[in-house]
């Protein structure tokens, strides 16, 4: 689900596309010139129906094949929206032809800020030929005004400032510029999969070397054992797993399918692979979110292939790879796709942002995992506007958004939430239409002589982007937060303090710690040090037993979930023999009904020639019974007329 990400807003937006697309003349050849004739077509409907609404006209017999397909097009829309239909034109029109918005700024009635920064009051309008704005940063002057200069480094050393996005000088082929991808890191690499370019789906697999900086093309090998192959795709999620793999889980794909597939790419022997899911996997989908729970993979929403629109919840064990859907208690989200998902203190999903066919939504929703209760909390701080088509990743207690699109402009804030106060902050904010402030860039986290670094790349804003941006957070995971914090996060989803024994014993103990050295502080008695540095070792010990005991459930349930995998091997191959039994035993019984039909129609046959036996039997018995009846009379006759010679002698017969 693409958005605009800058210029006007609906549905002016709609109708300068559809002046430069060539429609509300007389004529569309305009059209048709510029376009395919499969594009040509659904731009057509769609602009009929934004403009006139559904198809009510009937379809004459003398219409010619052109205008067959004209009105086929259009009728094929049923009653989708006006406004869905405006957005729709758009987005076809910016996968044909991406650089239309800035051809078409003959057509625009003034001039359009793409987004502000500042409250400047001047823009930069990108031209033809425009490849990317350089990033503004303002730096204080000595005479205490202030400076936009372009902050760009040749190398990642040069990252020095805080809270400042830079590009840092990248070789090796570039990958295709595109949005809707998604990306992963595994050991010092960053691996890019999939996406969307020039709408058209994308399943090449590129990496990018966070060491020295240099992008180079996997080249996938064949499986000989699963010879799978991974359809393009884009709105899919990537998880890694293991330490050597690249979990793909769903995504928009022409080779759709009714239910989720979950496949493998193994980094040691680069080979693509099927991982076979037991139980009732979730509807197909793309733009929905995945967040791993420990070896648990939750997922949320998204948009099925029929663009509708989702808010169901699903679970992947990754262990016994069985799905099974949750069912929750509680307000759910509103369905939603293109969000953004966090896990906090491995229990709580965050689900912040998304959006429908025409709206983004700014609410912030939280899912608690043990009491499977969904709440909408109230937020803090600067609360960020709209979005969809965002990315985050997670530091200790920070929770960073980058991007997004809100159906008028590209969000120029990077934002950033603590999860434990749900208080925003600004991070910071870019200037122009750079890949920054568009939709569907992806963002990873990674690390720079200790520090950690935010990567970003790619994205879409009115052209695809295949950039990449660095951003050094000066924001930490503080104790003082997750002290503070955790109350406000565990009364917005109504958790209890009980099931997270070593959190909380934690946090009560540094309560309690805090307290004693204020008393330490005013009276400054050595009894009362003694008596704190007592109680430090008494909870120590509390904390390290309640540790080593939880630790030993973890390890008992590891075992059990072994164990309940083998025997569910076990099962399966049982299961499985029983089946080809039961298909053999099936055959059999084919075979021998077989042979049952035939000897019953043996058997007709027989009594057919039976029942014609008899009546002919019954003719036979009357014939006899006529010819003896024809001789009994002809001997009494011959007895009675004295023999022919009395005949010859002329001897009367008696009277």
């Amino acid at each position: 689900m693409a958005r605009s990400s800058s210029g006007l807003v609906y549905p002016d937006r709609f109708f300068v596309a559809a002046a430069y697309a060539g429609f509300g003349d007389s004529s569309s050849k305009g059209v048709t010139s510029k376009f395919s004739n499969d594009a040509a077509l659904l731009l057509y409907a769609l602009y009929q129906q934004a403009t006139v609404g559904p198809c009510n006209i009937l379809k004459p017999r003398g219409w010619s094949p052109v205008e067959q397909s004209k009105w086929t097009s259009w009728n094929g829309l049923g009653n989708m929206a006006s406004t869905e239909a405006m957005r729709l034109f758009v987005k076809i029109l910016e996968e044909e032809d991406p650089g239309w918005y800035s051809r078409a700024s003959n057509l625009i009635p003034e001039p359009v800020v793409d987004v502000h920064m500042n409250h400047n009051s001047t823009a930069v309008i990108p031209t033809k030929n425009e490849t990317t704005l350089p990033e503004m940063k303002t730096i204080p002057t000595e005479n205490g005004n202030s400076v936009d200069k372009v902050v760009t480094v040749e190398v990642v050393g040069s990252v020095g400032v805080y809270d400042q996005w830079v590009a840092p000088a990248v070789s090796g082929p570039r990958p295709k510029p595109r949005y809707e991808h998604v990306a992963a890191v595994v050991d010092d690499r960053m691996y890019i999969f999939g996406g969307n370019h020039n709408g058209r789906y994308l399943n090449d697999l590129q990496t990018l070397d966070l060491r020295n900086w240099t992008w180079s093309k996997v080249e996938i090998k064949a499986n000989s054992e699963d010879p799978v192959r991974v359809s393009p795709c884009a709105g899919h999620s990537l998880i890694p797993w293991e330490g050597n793999k690249l979990i793909v889980i769903a995504g928009h794909s022409k080779d759709a399918s009714e239910v989720v597939n979950v496949k493998a790419f193994n980094l040691q022997t680069y080979t693509w692979s099927t991982m076979k899911t037991y139980g009732k996997p979730p509807v197909a989908r793309g733009g929905q979110s995945v967040t791993l729970v420990g070896t648990t993979l939750v997922i949320f929403g998204g948009q099925d292939g029929n663009r509708t629109l989702l808010n169901d919840q699903h679970i992947l064990d990754l262990e016994t790879m069985t799905w099974d859907e949750i069912d929750t208690l509680g307000v759910s989200p509103s369905p939603r796709s293109d969000h953004a998902a966090a896990v906090h203190a491995e229990r709580y999903v965050l689900i912040f942002g998304g959006g429908t066919h025409s709206t983004c939504f700014i609410d912030l929703h939280v899912l608690d995992l043990i009491t499977m209760e969904w709440s909408k909390p109230s937020q803090q701080g600067e609360i960020p506007s709209p979005r969809a088509g965002h990315a985050g990743v997670t530091i200790g207690e920070s929770w960073f958004i980058v991007g997004g699109g809100d159906n008028k402009s590209g969000v120029s804030e990077t934002v950033v939430l603590n999860m434990s106060t749900l208080s925003w902050s600004v991070v910071t904010t870019v200037q122009g239409r750079v890949p920054l402030a568009s939709e569907g860039l992806s963002l990873v986290i990674s690390s720079f002589n200790g520090e950690d670094i935010l990567v970003s790349f790619g994205g879409y804003n009115g052209r695809y982007n295949n950039e990449v941006k660095l951003l050094k957070p000066s924001y930490k995971s503080t104790l003082q937060e997750t002290r503070s914090g955790m109350p406000a996060l565990g009364s917005g989803s109504g958790a209890q303090n009980a099931t997270n024994g070593t959190r909380d014993v934690d946090l009560e103990f540094e309560a309690g710690q805090e307290a004693k050295f204020r008393e330490i502080s005013m009276d400054n008695t050595e009894p009362q040090k003694n008596e704190v540095n007592e109680v430090s070792e008494r909870g120590i010990a509390a904390l390290k037993a309640e540790k080593e005991e939880l630790e030993s459930t973890l390890n008992n349930e590891k075992s059990r979930s072994l164990e309940l995998k083998q025997e569910l091997l076990e099962a399966e191959s049982k299961n499985t023999d029983l089946y080809k039994e039961l298909q053999s035993v099936r055959n059999e019984l084919a075979a021998e009904q077989s042979r049952c039909f035939k000897l019953e129609v043996d058997v007709a046959e027989l009594r057919q020639k039976l029942q014609t036996m008899e009546t002919l039997q019954k003719e036979v018995e009357i014939l006899q019974r006529q010819k003896a009846a024809s001789e009994e009379a002809y001997e009494k006759q011959k007895q009675s007329s004295g023999g022919m010679w009395g005949w010859l002698a002329g001897t009367p017969p008696p009277t």
